[in-house]
Formats: C-alpha cells, sequence, structure tokens
C-alpha cells in the first residue's frame, strides 16, 4: 500500500476508535506508521500498523494519573499518552524513539504540538541508547542465533551471553539501590568444565546491601543465561513460517539506527538507503537451502557490530538526556492543557 491507500484505511470504519475513544481524538497529537511500514520494509502481504501519542486529559493531570497505553488488536494500533511517551523517550526506548525519525509523509496526523515534539527530537538523544538499544538488540541476537542454530564458538557465545549482562546492568541503577563500582564484576576466563573454552565470572564484595535487590539482579542474570539456552515457542513459530529472514532483516537495522543516533545525532527510522540490503535479507536470498543464515549474512552484521563499538566510544553524545529541558517541555504542554489553551 502506497500512503494514500493507508490514509484510507485508516480512516474507515475499523480505525473509528481513533475518532471515538474520548481520550484519543482531537487530543491526538501523532499518528504514523509502525513496524515493516515505518522501516520501508514492508511486502504487499505486510500488515499496517499504527502508533501515536495523544495528551493526558486536565483531570489525568491533575490527579497524577495515566491510561500509559491504548491498543487496538485487530488493527495492531497503539497509542501512547503524552506522559508516558516522554517517559519512554528519555530512557531512549527503541519501540518508541523510532516515532520521532519517521519520513515526513509518514505522519498521517501531526498537530503543533507533535510538531514541536518533534522539533525537540535531540533533547532525548543521549549515550543511553548504547543500553537500550543494546539489550534490545542482544535479545534479537539471541533469538536469531536460537532460530537458525548457528554454531559460534563457545567462547564467542559466553562473550554474547556477557554483553547482554553488562547491558542489564545499566538498567539496574533504576530499579535497585546503587551498589559502588567494582563491588560486582563480571569477565570472561578459561573454564575448568570440559566442554567448555571459556566461562563467565564474577567477583562480588557487597556490604550492608538489601537482600531483595540483590536477588532480583540476580534473577535478572539467570534469565539472561536461561535465554541463550532454549529455543521458545516464539523461535519455533518464526522458524515455521520462515520469518527468519524478516528477524536477520530487523536485527540488523537495530544496529543501523543506533550507529545513526550516536554518529549523526539523528533518528532515521525509514531506511531508505539500505533497503535493497535489507530486503534482500528479509526475502531470504542470506539463506540456504536448509534455511539457515549464510556466513555472508554474520560478516555484514559482524562489520556492523564493530561500527556500533566505535561509535559508542567515540559518540558527541551526553551521558545523559537533557531532563531539564525535557521536564520544561512536558511541563509547558500539560501546562496548556490544563489553561484549555491547546486548542485555541
Amino acid at each position: 500500500m502506497n500512503i494514500e491507500q493507508i490514509k484510507a484505511v485508516v480512516a474507515d470504519t475499523p480505525y473509528d476508535f481513533l475518532r471515538k475513544d474520548p481520550r484519543l481524538g482531537k487530543n491526538i497529537i501523532l499518528l504514523t506508521l509502525g513496524g515493516s511500514h515505518a522501516y520501508g520494509m514492508e511486502k504487499e502481504d505486510s500488515d499496517l500498523d499504527i502508533r501515536g501519542i495523544t495528551l493526558n486529559s486536565k483531570q489525568e493531570i491533575l490527579l497524577g494519573k495515566d491510561f500509559q497505553t491504548i491498543t487496538d488488536l485487530p488493527t495492531d494500533t497503539a497509542i501512547y499518552s503524552f506522559n508516558k511517551i516522554i517517559e519512554l523517550l528519555t530512557k531512549a526506548n527503541p519501540n518508541t524513539v523510532e516515532q520521532l525519525g519517521c519520513r515526513p509523509e509518514q505522519y498521517l496526523y501531526l498537530s503543533e504540538i507533535g510538531k514541536e515534539l518533534l522539533a525537540n527530537r535531540k533533547m532525548f538523544l543521549s549515550k543511553l541508547c548504547i543500553h537500550s538499544f543494546g539489550n534490545y538488540g542482544q535479545a534479537q541476537l539471541r533469538r536469531l542465533e536460537n532460530k537458525s542454530a548457528r554454531l559460534t564458538s563457545q567462547a564467542e557465545y559466553e562473550r554474547h551471553i556477557l554483553n547482554s549482562i553488562e547491558n542489564a546492568f545499566f538498567t539496574f541503577r533504576e530499579r535497585y539501590l546503587t551498589c559502588p563500582e567494582e563491588s560486582i564484576r563480571l569477565y570472561l576466563d578459561d573454564s575448568s568444565r570440559p566442554e567448555m573454552e571459556k566461562e563467565i565470572f564474577m567477583d562480588v564484595h557487597l556490604k550492608h546491601y538489601p537482600l531483595r535487590d540483590y536477588a532480583n539482579m540476580w534473577n535478572d542474570m539467570k534469565s539472561i543465561v536461561s535465554s541463550y539456552n532454549k529455543i521458545g515457542k516464539r523461535n519455533k513459530t518464526a522458524m515455521t513460517h520462515n520469518k527468519l529472514g524478516k528477524h536477520m532483516a530487523h536485527t540488523l537495522r537495530l544496529y543501523m539506527m543506533c550507529i545513526d543516533i550516536l554518529e549523526k545525532e539523528e533518528i532515521i527510522t525509514c531506511r531508505t538507503e539500505e533497503h535493497d540490503l535489507l530486503m534482500k535479507i528479509r526475502n531470504g536470498e542470506f539463506l540456504n537451502e536448509n534455511r539457515q543464515p549464510i556466513p555472508e549474512f554474520y560478516e555484514i552484521l559482524d562489520e556492523y557490530d564493530k561500527r556500533f563499538e566505535y561509535a559508542k566510544t567515540h559518540t558527541a553524545l551526553p551521558e545523559l538526556p537533557d531532563y531539564k529541558r525535557i521536564e520544561e517541555f512536558q511541563a509547558d504542554i500539560n501546562e496548556r492543557v490544563i489553561k484549555g489553551e491547546i486548542y485555541k
């Protein structure tokens, strides 16, 4: 479907909730494409995903309430509240950051407030994307390796696990009591186990630390390790329906998007320049006769991984987003809602 056909679909009956739900309607500030259509990687049979942002009501703002997200499963639509999207963008959440980097024609609706948000999108960019995209990318890579049953070296496999845990550690500071530097140290070293060349080891030096926080951190690390050692129902389904090529393309796209943020300080959701490569991957041209990724795909992936490693150590982005500017922007919009100035 082209953009005019998509607009016609969204104007039809199945999407009436966008116009009739009191939390939506005139409160919507941004409506755009999600999924493959947003990335420029759609095929004729691709599902249409719609993403958007709607303002919180005066009552919600004054009472500190928030519905957060409105989802409509039949149409694959997700609309975030303004306060929730600000929270997620500040944390560099990949699924919401991409809403700020679509091509102009991909925005099905954009209010004046929506335009203000796009104009100020760089205030959300920081090195946090290294960890948010890193966590997401590593999770995608784990699923990809499980799906393809790729025979990586044991040491390389262990390194992926360690990288995932290190990315998770960055989020611990938001959820658990911060522990001193070097109090928990993880590293690779030679293993004494006959089936392993390398193994993750840990040095722990904690005093007077909450047991529940430590138990939760341990469970998080255990979950990451376990996810590498099993193929879940979702993975089996993907293999059965020949979706491995799509997954391979989206894994690579994550690298591309994060590298742009780090190097160019730009959010580029629609991958126009890499379109042909990504579509070849998605269409299975990098799979062998057994529907397994060929070595050339991993060579491309490894090259982007190297670019990502270089970009994250040389980026000019700040460690953290511009919290002051973000809070002032959020407060200004919510104040205008309370005063009834938004729709004048």
